[in-house]
């Protein structure tokens, strides 16, 4: 038994593309005169009506199939084999999805081929996007001390981290399938790049350490600065960004890997000690 899969779409009489059927509905382009042809506005599709314009949907896909070759075939007075003998090609099983833009759904049945379905291309890098996509990604969850509300002390360690979770540090999965192929992603953060707000920036490849009581004034392990100048006009605006490293694999065996940023931003003031006199 042989399983293949292959992209299909109708086209026109005559072998012009201005046709695209699915199993329950047709998309005709027709020139309007005075339009300017198939390139401007002048297209008329079936679903659409009234004068102005319609709903804007997601684009129509052409449809995936994918075939199976039936065993045992078919009895030789069997309709499948459509007025050809047993042995003269053969009848496979066909699964197509069909994605018209508004909604996604299959269709199976039954055709005779002469030879094999040849085998479709599906780009993995797409499904690949298309995995990234079904993520939520978000920037880093800013834990800092001085705490926003409060005041920090010039000289003192500042420290930066993120909660750790699927959304704002990885790891985080996900899959995309199309033509008997399967995309897998996993999104992790390779590095945040805090902009402290005073010109400095501090680039931290973990999490960072959440700061307790215990620490005194011991600096971050991992992640930390130090300001040198109180924040005269009020505040320092910190920007943390965050490098989403997201790596796939394909089941074909391809593999690659995207990248994407994220920010959170938080302001946080710092004073000099003052002393005061007797």
């Amino acid at each position: 038994m042989a399983i293949f899969a292959t992209s299909v779409q109708a086209d026109a009489p005559g072998g012009e593309a201005g046709t695209d059927c699915g199993p329950f509905f047709c998309q005709v382009e027709v020139d309007v005169p005075g339009s300017g042809g198939s390139s401007g506005g002048g297209s008329t599709t079936g679903g659409s009506s009234g004068g102005g314009g319609g709903t804007q949907d997601k684009p129509a896909t052409q449809p995936v199939c994918t075939y199976k070759e039936l065993d045992p075939q078919p009895p030789a007075d069997s309709l499948d084999w459509e007025g050809h003998a047993p042995g003269d090609g053969a009848v496979y099983e066909e699964t197509c999805t069909y994605d018209n833009g508004l909604t996604e759904f299959s269709e199976v049945r039954n055709v005779w081929r002469a030879t094999p379905p040849a085998a479709a291309t599906v780009d993995p890098a797409v499904l690949a996007q298309q995995a990234v996509d079904q993520m939520v990604l978000r920037g880093p969850e800013i834990g800092i001390v001085p705490k926003p509300g409060g005041v920090g002390l010039v000289g003192m360690p500042v420290y930066m981290w993120t909660a750790r979770g699927p959304e704002t540090y990885g790891p985080n999965v996900a899959s995309a399938s199309a033509g008997g192929i399967t995309v897998t992603a996993t999104a992790k953060v390779q590095r945040i790049v805090w902009q402290m707000g005073d010109g400095k920036t501090v680039t931290c490849t973990t999490p960072g350490t959440p700061y307790k009581a215990s620490y005194g004034k011991r600096p971050s392990p991992d992640c930390g600065h130090r300001y040198t100048q109180p924040s005269t006009a009020g505040s320092y605006h910190v920007v943390a960004t965050s490098t989403w490293a997201i790596d796939w694999q394909a089941t074909t065996g391809q593999s690659g890997r995207l990248a994407q940023t994220r920010q959170s931003t938080v302001d946080i003031r710092v004073g000099e000690l003052q002393a005061v006199g007797s």
